[in-house]
């Protein structure tokens, strides 16, 4: 039986979700920026400081082993303290993760700085993810999260971006991390706004329950169908085509095709844009016409010629990064929700949670495998066929994620064509 004061509370109102979402997804912004600092500076670190390309990499590969971690032991913290103090306390390491990075020209001491990001960026989203659900489900819940994450690929964007529009900070390696360190005090800002701003309702409005955190389930990694799996692999294909490209391409841009970073950057910032733009669009595609299966092989056929144009074609630029923008578009907007479609409702965190830990495997092994390659081939502007190695692993997975779509699709056939359909009936 509610008391008097409960039942006199009302549900917040539309404005006041609406300035909770724009100051958590602020936080969110802060995030990407601080993770994809690292590519619009590889060629400053390899020549300043004498890194090599397996040593760039490994700035990222540390990140995904550290979100590995995470994912294995899961959201306690997120459970045990709810959203408002996990929101702060991870933002907050994300920004103590920057101000490391940035501190020292040490190898170890930038790798520290990473695996700090690793263990922040991957809870933080999962308690942002959360605190969206208690504030919107039922209530635009669909185009809050396209909101936040909107805002949050203006994060990718604007690193991407920053050799132009903050040029004279790229004098050193130190400098532009110093502008990731700065704007990565929006990661706290926003946590400490959103804290004050739920703390507030909590004791004026009444607010919904949060949605159940995507949590691995050991018992139930048998369970799974082979479409599930397929799906999976094609995910770890997919983005270990994409994520470890974005962390050499600005350099590979400037090296192999002798382009300023004034240019590299913005043509760099294609993928993030055009999902921002693009994603929708097949979303709603994709719920009209159904064909999942055989929208994926398409997103993997795109994707196959890309780098092997890069390094064997005096094509512009702008062409294969473009087939990449769509693929990177086509197949994130079609491959995520398929899996709710073949994995039961109570079972759906374990899916996710799995599906995520294993692309952060790939991510952490792709970043490490690309930046070897690169070293070993001698990869340069005095030798730019040296990145032709890379590409070829690349173009691989681009045709393994074809075969795997492939695959799926007749899985799919023998266990009811959900995929096939538009509504997965």
């Amino acid at each position: 039986m509610s008391s008097p004061l409960e039942s006199s509370r009302r549900e917040p109102t539309r404005l006041y979700r609406w300035i909770v979402l724009v100051f958590i997804s602020l936080a969110m912004f802060g995030n990407y920026y601080i993770y994809d600092s690292i590519g619009p500076i590889a060629d400053i670190l390899k020549s300043d400081l004498g890194f090599s390309d397996r040593n760039i990499g490994s700035l990222n590969s540390v990140y995904s082993i550290a979100a590995i971690f995470i994912l294995l032991i899961g959201g306690v913290v997120i459970d045990k303290y709810g959203t408002k103090k996990s929101v702060l306390f991870f933002g907050s390491l994300c920004t103590l993760a920057a101000f490391v990075t940035m501190s020292s020209s040490r190898l170890s001491v930038m790798l520290t700085g990473r695996v700090l990001l690793g263990l922040g960026a991957e809870p933080l989203i999962v308690a942002i993810t959360t605190a969206l659900a208690k504030w919107f489900k039922g209530k635009e819940l669909s185009f809050a999260f396209g909101i936040n994450l909107t805002i949050a690929r203006l994060g990718s964007v604007a690193a991407d971006t920053s050799p132009r529009w903050a040029q004279t900070f790229y004098t050193d390696w130190q400098h532009p991390l110093m502008i990731a360190a700065v704007l990565s005090i929006f990661c706290v800002i926003g946590g400490l706004i959103y804290f004050f701003l739920e703390s507030y309702s909590e004791k004026h409005h009444t607010l919904g329950r949060a949605a159940e955190r995507d949590k691995l389930v050991l018992g139930d990694l048998f369970k799974f169908n082979t479409s599930f799996w397929f799906i999976v692999a094609l995910c770890v294909t997919f983005y270990s085509a994409i994520f470890p490209f974005r962390t050499f391409a600005i350099k590979f841009f400037q090296e192999a095709h002798g382009v300023s970073r004034e240019v590299a950057g913005p043509l760099n910032s294609v993928l993030p844009l055009s999902a921002l733009i693009v994603t929708p669009f097949f979303g709603l595609l994709v719920d009209k016409i159904g064909k999942r299966a055989h929208l994926m092989m398409l997103g993997s056929v795109l994707l196959i010629p890309v780098y092997l144009m890069l390094v064997y074609t005096d094509i512009s630029l702008y062409i294969p990064i473009a087939l990449m923008g769509i693929s990177f578009s086509l197949i994130p907007a079609v491959m995520w929700p398929s899996v709710a479609y073949i994995v039961e409702e109570n079972r759906l965190g374990t899916a996710y949670a799995l599906m995520t830990l294993i692309q952060q495997i790939g991510l952490a092994g792709f970043n490490w495998l690309i930046g070897f390659a690169n070293d070993y081939s001698n990869a340069g502007p005095a030798n730019p066929e040296g990145y032709r190695p890379g590409m070829w692993i690349f173009s691989v997975l681009g045709f393994l994620g074809l075969f795997f779509a492939f695959m799926l699709q007749k899985a799919d056939q023998k266990h009811g064509g959900h995929l096939a359909s538009p509504h997965g009936n």
